[in-house]
């Protein structure tokens, strides 16, 4: 029989991982590439918040929020950003180039002719990194 006063509570804060550690798990998760603690209030507020709370609620995919943020960043003109969410959803295995072709022909017709062609581009350029690295991991044996 097990010493319930040397195990921690199921409903113990001190048996759970801290808001932080959530937080770097799910941006791992989100990106695809592990995270390391940050300084300052920025990364907190991005790490405690928007990760540990807002990507880890019910409700809602990976791959559903990805389709959303593609759609803000492309309406917003945030090219670089995207490019950053095409990369994770291609390691990831969330979207294909087949999807993400899509999603950029669909944009042209919601956030503008040129913001769509743009992140059209923005897909290209990381479907050839992807191809890249997927040749030269086949050519590691990896």
């Amino acid at each position: 029989m097990t010493d319930p006063t040397t195990q921690p509570a199921a409903n113990d804060p001190a048996a759970l991982p801290t808001v932080r550690e959530r937080g770097l798990a799910k941006m791992a998760e989100v990106y695809g590439w592990e995270f390391q603690d940050g300084p300052g209030d920025h990364f907190a507020v991005t790490a405690d918040h928007l990760f540990a709370d807002i990507w880890s609620r019910p409700g809602l995919s990976l791959r559903d929020r990805r389709l959303l943020l593609l759609g803000a960043l492309t309406a917003q003109g945030l090219f670089d950003v995207a490019g950053i969410q095409v990369g994770a959803a291609l390691k990831n295995g969330e979207l294909d180039d087949t999807a993400l072709r899509e999603i950029s022909l669909f944009l042209c017709h919601y956030v503008g002719w040129p913001a769509g062609t743009s992140l059209d581009h923005v897909i290209g350029a990381q479907l050839d990194q992807h191809a890249k690295a997927a040749k030269k991991a086949a050519r590691n044996g990896q």
